[in-house]
Parts: structure tokens; sequence; C-alpha cells
């Protein structure tokens, strides 16, 4: 026969087999070590069984005269305070849903090398810092490189140049 009892912190319902009364064990919901009382002190097992309902002459159906039907069942929810824990992570929403859920428009700015060369000074990097310090962190969706092709307005050639693309809400 079972010992059920409570745990004196945390008030989780516990049951331990009879032969375990006396001895320590820790609280599964809050880790509290507890002694196992006594059957005497805990509030016992299921109730004994009955004389069926039939027998006293009235029809009962046989599901409610079932042995799964005689068991009383003490359940608790283990209460826990504090903040509650994140099990399972979300994926981060695609790009559609990014700017479908944002009240704020989505943008694309495109940095060309080409623009950013001031009096024979590379200003590339710079500008792009400061274009992504004004967008903010938490409003760039995704910053893409990118190589393009143009014509030299002195030389008349054909040259390759690099850009960044970026994705934001603003």
């Amino acid at each position: 026969m079972d010992i059920i009892f409570d745990c004196p912190k945390c008030n989780q319902e516990l049951a331990v087999d009879s032969t375990g009364a006396g001895s320590e064990l820790s609280c599964p919901s809050c880790g509290e070590k507890i002694v196992v009382p006594t059957a005497a002190a805990g509030r016992g097992g299921p109730p004994q069984p009955s004389l069926p309902a039939h027998a006293a002459g009235h029809l009962v159906s046989a599901m409610a005269s079932s042995a799964a039907a005689k068991v009383e069942m003490h359940l608790k929810v283990p209460v826990h305070e504090g903040p509650t824990a994140l099990l399972i992570e979300k994926p981060k929403a695609t790009l559609e849903v990014a700017a479908k859920e944002s009240d704020r428009k989505m943008r694309v700015k495109t940095i060309r090398h080409t623009d950013c060369i001031e009096v024979g000074h590379d200003k590339f990097d710079e500008m792009v810092t400061n274009f992504l310090q004004k967008v903010g962190e938490a409003n760039v969706i995704s910053i893409n490189s990118m190589t393009y092709t143009h014509i030299d307005i002195g030389s008349q050639k054909l040259l390759t140049d690099y850009a960044v693309l970026v994705i934001y809400r603003g």
C-alpha cells in the first residue's frame, strides 16, 4: 500500500511504497529533503473496494463499477516562483514575415564603393558604419555584399567594384 503525503515546502503530492516509511528522499519538484512519514501519519493509500452498486439493488454502468473508477486520485500541479523558463526557442521569422509584422516599411540601401572615395581617401567603411549606427542594429534585417561593373568616365574602361546592400526597417 502506498503512503501519500505532501512536501512541506512546495505542497507537491508524493506517493511512496509503504516499505519506504521513515527513509529520507528529495522532493522531485523543489529538491527539499523529506522524511517519508509512516502509513498512519500519511493519508493512506487508495480506498478499499466496496460492494458493487448492482449488489445493493441499483443498476450502474460497467464503467462506474470498474476498479479504475474506484481509485481516488489526488493530483496537484507544482507551482514555480519566478520567471518562466524558455523550453523551445522559436525560429527567426523570414524576411517576408518580418516585413509584414513590422509597423514600419522594409527599405533597401545600397552603398557603392566608388561613391565613398573623396579626394583620394577611401571612406567606404566609415560610411557603412555611420549608416548602420543611424539605422540601429534591431532594425537591420540583412547585409549583403555585391560586386558590380561600371564605366569609368575618365578612362572609358569597364571597371569592377564592390558594394553592400542593406535591408532594414525604417
